[in-house]
């Protein structure tokens, strides 16, 4: 065995000083909008008293999925505020919102880039496996150095690890979107936001839903790794039990991490459900059908032969 070694490690560690120092105020900003962001979403579930959190959320689910799921939402919701959770629950409510939303606002656009271009989706595609196969850990290194212990390293450590399946999704949405479509649209004169707009996203609306849900989920099961950081929530519960050996603490907090995943799955997946039985389904799938109604006069009407004019 020889003495050399590649210093990838100290190089990294270079790299990560260097834009420390350099980008310093930049990330102070990001840090202060993420943080803005984050108190501001745990102060609207955390301050109202708990039944007001609890009717809005069994509403939520009764105008999507129905009285069972209602039902079984505020029973959840019970169960969570029985063992004294119900805090540590919104704090990390809050931080999956805030952390899912801003992987969504990344993720979509770069599909779509994705699925425009193949250049980009070459380059996209190993960065993808990359984030996916780092172990999660990593990420809390540069982020505690960048943004310090808090809820913001949790934050990002999160945005990171989750935001890979909603841009491989929304790109597999747009792409499988039939060709004859988007040529028709093409033979009518549409430009290519438009036909984006209005026939490739609506079509693909399923899959990039699905890659919402699964953000979401992802996000979620972050919220352990984000405890150690200090984000608080549930998933500080979960590794203050770890390190006191406390089981009744780590199974009550654990079991709230499941209430909460399957409220947000069972959500998101209704969100992207043709045949949602809730209330809010049944609108939409009203108004649908009101719309090719009225589709077909306007059709039939424009296919319809034109008589000559009579001399």
């Amino acid at each position: 065995m020889t003495d050399f070694r590649l210093p990838l490690g100290s190089i990294v560690e270079s790299f990560v000083d260097y834009i420390t120092d350099t980008f310093g105020f930049l990330f102070g900003f990001i840090r202060a909008v993420f943080d803005g962001a984050y108190e501001s979403v745990e102060f609207l579930l955390g301050e109202p008293p708990f039944w007001a959190i609890m009717l809005v959320l069994g509403v939520l689910a009764f105008g999507i999925r129905g009285w069972k799921f209602a039902l079984g939402t505020l029973i959840g919701l019970a169960v969570i505020l029985g063992v004294d959770q119900w805090q540590n629950a919104m704090d990390t409510l809050a931080l999956v919102l805030v952390a899912s939303v801003l992987a969504i606002v990344i993720s979509v656009p770069l599909g779509v880039l994705a699925a425009k271009s193949t250049l980009a989706s070459n380059i996209i595609r190993p960065v993808l496996d990359f984030m996916q196969t780092m172990p999660a850990f990593v990420y809390l290194i540069p982020a505690l150095i960048l943004f310090r212990v808090g809820v913001v390293p949790g934050i990002v450590a999160t945005i990171i690890f989750a935001m890979a399946p909603g841009v491989r999704l929304t790109e597999l949405g747009i792409r499988s979107v039939d060709k004859e479509v988007v040529e028709a649209g093409q033979a009518f004169g549409a430009s290519p936001w438009r036909i984006l707009r209005q026939i490739q996203l609506p079509l693909a609306t399923p899959t990039i839903m699905a890659g919402v849900n699964q953000v979401i989920m992802l996000s979620l099961s972050m919220v352990v790794i984000s405890g150690m950081v200090g984000a608080g929530g549930l998933g500080a519960q979960v590794v203050a039990s770890l390190n006191r050996i406390d089981i009744a603490l780590g199974f009550e907090a654990g079991l709230s991490v499941v209430i909460l995943a399957i409220f947000l799955d069972r959500i998101t997946a209704s969100l992207g459900d043709t045949k949602s039985i809730g209330f809010f389904g049944n609108i939409r799938r009203a108004l649908r059908g009101r719309k090719k109604t009225d589709a077909v006069p306007a059709a039939a009407s424009a296919a319809a032969p034109t008589e000559p004019a009579r001399v």
